[in-house]
């Protein structure tokens, strides 16, 4: 064991050990890469330094993805995270036993997608009830979730639902660059006609919420435009700049938030990348995705502002085509584990 997984071991079993946040961690889609991301990501060096990791999920497919990783380790079953123990080379589960013990890799199956469901709903209750700081999620299939009856266009809404919530963001997050959405998972025209100034700000709002949470407490944020060009001045589009979005700028500017705009949208990610903007909001889904995948996609992180309760997630899907290979990379979900540590430590300081 090197010096830096020995020094996070034991502060993991001494008392500074007993203050890191404890992060309720659910597999996702059982026939996804899921439980192979999670298995290295919980026994790295960089997340037994911040946190005490709880998966909700099961524990002989862990089981069964360590040997597929070739990793020795203890996975060991607990009725709750109070339960857990943090000791080398261990990882805790709170283990549902939903899925098939010959669940096969890599195909869409409504048993993994009920599963699936079900590990988010144990974690949020858990977190709710206060049992874990934050929850880290592993990607689900939504196909695979709407067979099961569950039908959630995907995790943000799920936890929206489970929470009690009406209205929530994504934001996804890089080293380079931080995109929160004003709609998601909707078709384009759809998306359009769903933009309209109050939803605007109040997204404006939580973006600036969050990253203050996270530490930046004079957050400078760039909106985007809906049309190219941001509409060039009614060149482009119907005006829906100045109808559906520049009130909503007005609306927060006035209250000390610092949100510049309408940008253009292909020129918006260049700027935050070079460190013009802390933070870019997106009006639809590809626009904020496609810049964020190209820009960091290895090491990027969704998160769900807006909640009760703090949730991050690699920003990535089940990869079925290489589910159950060992070929898949853990550094997403270290990256968001290391974040969902932070942003737990940043609340409890305030």
């Amino acid at each position: 064991m090197n010096a830096a997984r020995t020094a996070a071991s034991a502060e993991q079993s001494g008392t500074a050990g007993h203050r890191l946040p404890i992060i309720a961690v659910t597999m996702g889609d059982g026939a996804g890469i899921g439980p192979e991301v999670i298995v290295p990501a919980l026994l790295h060096p960089d997340t037994l330094r911040g946190c005490r990791p709880v998966v909700i999920g099961d524990a002989h497919r862990l089981r069964q993805a360590a040997d597929i990783l070739g990793i020795s380790c203890d996975i060991v079953a607990v009725d709750a995270p109070a339960q857990a123990e943090f000791t080398p080379r261990r990882i805790n589960v709170v283990d549902l036993g939903l899925l098939p013990a010959d669940l096969p890799w890599g195909t869409l199956d409504a048993a993994a997608g009920d599963a699936a469901y079900h590990y988010i709903r144990v974690a949020a209750q858990l977190a709710v009830n206060g049992e874990v700081h934050a929850i880290c999620t592993a990607p689900l299939n939504k196909e695979a979730l709407h067979a099961a009856g569950h039908l959630y266009p995907g995790h943000t809404e799920l936890l929206a639902h489970l929470t009690g919530v009406d209205e929530v963001s994504m934001m996804l997050s890089t080293p380079k660059v931080k995109v929160i959405h004003v709609t998601t998972h909707l078709g384009l025209i759809d998306a359009v006609n769903r933009i309209e100034p109050g939803l605007v700000e109040r997204t404006v709002r939580r973006g600036h919420e969050a990253m203050v949470r996270a530490g930046v407490d004079t957050p400078v944020i760039g909106v985007c435009g809906i049309n190219p060009h941001a509409g060039e001045n009614g060149m482009f589009g119907y005006g829906e700049e100045e109808s559906k979005i520049v009130p909503a700028l007005e609306a927060v500017r006035n209250d000390g938030i610092d949100a510049r705009g309408p940008i253009p949208a292909d020129t918006a990610f260049f700027l935050a990348g070079r460190g013009d903007y802390d933070l870019i909001v997106a009006m639809y889904h590809d626009q904020g995705h496609g810049p964020v995948k190209v820009l960091g996609i290895e090491t990027g992180v969704n998160l769900t502002v807006g909640l009760p309760v703090i949730r991050t997630s690699v920003d990535h899907g089940t990869a079925f085509d290489i589910a159950g290979t060992g070929r898949a990379e853990a550094g997403s979900m270290v990256e968001a584990l290391r974040q969902a540590a932070e942003m737990s430590s940043a609340s409890a300081a305030r």
